[in-house]
């Protein structure tokens, strides 16, 4: 019996067991990182790649609506609201925005605020049901901000809305608002596929005030068009 050596087989496949269960959960944990989704970090910059929307900027996190005023929400529900960039370039270089005063309510699809053009006053629709509880401001005493920087700068007012959840549902976001703004980009080159060079910069982006350079007659018809309104003129 001396001579005789005793070995705990239990412990010697227990540990064998260890082992492979170990293998078997790495080679998982290596599966899924090979087969993760991709994950696009989110930025000030445009969402969208820039191949796919070279005419006009789009930002993330920010609802469209189809008359291209758009919201972002800031709390949970409070928004900011403005105009995107097809809407600054459609009408160029603004000589007044009109805009409700702290207090007064808007309504979703509704006209919420007035672009003064030249000799003309271009409604546009609020994206948002709710009551302003603030305005730019610095967009009030120089429209030009919002030309330059539509998203963030050129912001225009700031809504309480109660009903964001329901309001959201009928604003366009992510791959939506990318695929409703390339159908706005081939609703132009369709409807003016012989004039487009004439307000194409060298870049291929189109120049500021794209209507009145495709008619300095019917620029506002244009606009009316896009943006959903029929404009009127300014008395006197």
């Amino acid at each position: 019996m001396d001579g005789n050596q005793y070995v705990d087989i239990f412990a010697t496949k227990g540990l064998e067991y260890l082992l492979v269960i170990g293998f078997l959960l790495t080679l998982i944990a290596f599966w899924k990182f090979l087969n993760r989704p991709s994950v696009r970090p989110v930025s000030g910059a445009s969402a969208f790649p820039p191949e796919a929307l070279p005419w006009f900027r789009m930002v993330d996190g920010v609802y469209f609506h189809q008359g291209h005023s758009w919201l972002r929400v800031e709390e949970p529900q409070t928004v900011v609201v403005g105009m995107d960039d097809f809407a600054q370039r459609l009408v160029g270089k603004m000589g007044a925005i009109r805009l409700p005063r702290p207090g007064e309510h808007v309504q979703q699809g509704l006209v919420a605020w007035d672009l003064l053009v030249d000799s003309k006053t271009i409604p546009m629709r609020s994206p948002v049901n709710g009551q302003v509880v603030a305005v730019n401001e610095e967009v009030l005493a120089s429209p030009q901000i919002v030309n330059n920087d539509p998203y963030v700068e050129g912001w225009l007012m700031k809504v309480r809305a109660p009903r964001i959840k329901s309001d959201l549902t009928n604003l366009l976001t992510g791959n939506l608002a990318r695929a409703w703004m390339e159908e706005t980009v081939n609703t132009l080159r369709s409807k003016f596929s012989a004039d487009l060079g004439i307000v194409l910069q060298d870049g291929g982006v189109p120049v500021l005030g794209i209507a009145k350079n495709l008619s300095q007659e019917n620029w506002h018809d244009i606009a009316s068009e896009f943006l959903l309104n029929t404009p009127s003129a300014e008395d006197g």
